[in-house]
């Protein structure tokens, strides 16, 4: 099917054929010979180019872009600025190893988290490559730091795959399915409020509620005080369905966590380096971390991530944690180029754009009786999707067939959660790219 968009609108999709096309097709035929199949795909995409919030594929298909490659593109796709850098970079140094031997752009990046860091207090960094090894270093350290090797967590939580960031993961059976026994002491529960009073009947009522299990139930029955290092939550949850808690969630968990001597190691890697609209999600809350950790947006598309705590926890000796590869300077030189365009002016065009959208979305509960709720911050937004507005019963289906229609039309969206379409478009997306992108989910909701 065509789009209805005007193929000289480069910023805008084109879609000139049935999906996939022939030689999307026969590259899909060819990945599912030989790669794994522990891969998700919603869709036949197979990309070929990017620029911006455009993504072309292999057949001259447009796409506009509303995961941002998983929230990871930042400024957009092939920014050229992030591009100079990189082949400047390229073409001096492009690895040593941070670990065993020194190089300015590192330190420089270290530096700059320090100074972006919530709370204004000494900061210290670990490179590695990914958010689940920023989420790996961060709970090794916290049992290093306090000696205490027990932990709390979320359920609908998701923090990565690698043994010990899965462990905290609680967002889908099927990513813990067969891999037991995981790493043991993770103690999960629920996250800032159920799912009814997600559609704010009662938040902080229930943030209080589900943060006294750790007081009145996990504290006094299975879970000692004293053997636990931390408690590790999402600012705002990603994969458990862009969900944005209370204020007095964040209170409550501060709270406890300096009345029992616990670190809160917040997760910022889907959250983080601007997306919602401040340069950290926590930075809505007021909350301060003991240790955070960072990646996806950091570099742009280039593979980084950065664990980044207290400079007085992160005092483990030489060999006790490192990276062949973490904070390579080829990243590290995109992660700079990023910082400096997202202070400059693309963590406003998040808060901007963001905004926007919100204005429009809200209406979309009273407009189509499929939308059951409407929430985010920044350019992280969650639609959920229900059968029946009063009972509030999820539809995983219809979610999956709006995320089908979205691609056949030409938009790049995914889900999250059981029932939640999720939009994390690049954060120097134009007006005229939200409006198209509100346009085609509306006209998939009709």
């Amino acid at each position: 099917m065509h789009t209805w968009v005007d193929e000289v609108r480069a910023d805008l999709p084109f879609i000139q054929g049935p999906l996939p096309g022939p030689k999307a097709a026969r590259i899909i035929e060819r990945d599912s010979r030989f790669i794994s199949p522990s891969y998700t795909r919603s869709y036949p995409l197979v990309a070929h180019k990017g620029e911006g919030a455009i993504v072309e594929d292999v057949d001259g298909n447009r796409f506009l872009d509303f995961n941002a490659g998983i929230a990871v593109v930042a400024t957009g796709h092939c920014h050229p600025k992030v591009v100079a850098a990189i082949q400047r970079q390229a073409a001096q140094l492009i690895h040593m190893s941070g670990t065993d031997f020194y190089y300015q752009n590192m330190v420089d990046l270290a530096e700059k988290l320090a100074r972006l860091a919530p709370g204004g207090v000494d900061r210290r960094v670990y490179f590695g490559n990914s958010g689940t090894e920023a989420v790996e270093a961060a709970i090794k350290l916290a049992r290093y730091h306090t000696g205490r090797d027990k932990f709390i967590a979320f359920t609908g939580a998701f923090h990565g795959r690698t043994m010990g960031a899965l462990s905290f993961t609680a967002s889908r059976a099927v990513q813990r399915r067969g891999f037991g026994p995981l790493v043991p002491g993770v103690h999960h529960i629920p996250y800032a409020y159920c799912y009814r009073c997600a559609y704010g009947k009662q938040p902080e009522t229930c943030a209080v509620e589900c943060a006294k299990v750790i007081e009145e139930q996990l504290v006094k029955t299975i879970l000692p005080a004293g053997e636990v290092a931390a408690i590790v939550l999402e600012a705002v949850q990603g994969e458990g369905g862009y969900v944005v808690p209370p204020q007095k969630f964040f209170d409550e968990l501060r709270r406890i966590a300096a009345k029992f001597g616990m670190l809160l190691v917040v997760d910022e890697v889907q959250s983080g380096m601007g997306r919602t609209g401040r340069m950290w999600a926590a930075d809505h809350f007021d909350l301060v971390p003991d240790i955070f950790a960072v990646a996806k947006g950091i570099a742009s598309g280039m593979p980084l991530g950065a664990t980044v705590a207290r400079a007085e926890i992160m005092r483990w000796p030489p060999g006790a944690h490192a990276s062949t590869f973490g904070g390579n300077p080829v990243s590290v030189a995109a992660a700079l180029a990023t910082v400096e365009l997202l202070e400059q002016e693309l963590i406003d065009n998040a808060a901007r754009m963001g905004g926007y959208m919100m204005a429009r979305l809200r209406e979309w509960p009273r407009r189509f009786p499929a939308v059951g709720d409407v929430r985010g911050l920044g350019l992280m937004i969650g639609i959920e999707l229900v059968r029946d507005q009063a009972t509030r019963e999820r539809n995983p289906e219809l979610r999956d067939r709006v995320v089908r229609q979205a691609f056949e039309r030409g938009l790049l969206i995914l889900g999250a959660g059981p029932n939640t379409l999720r939009l994390s478009p690049p954060l120097n997306i134009t007006r005229d790219q939200a409006d198209h992108a509100l346009e085609v989910l509306e006209d998939c909701l009709k």
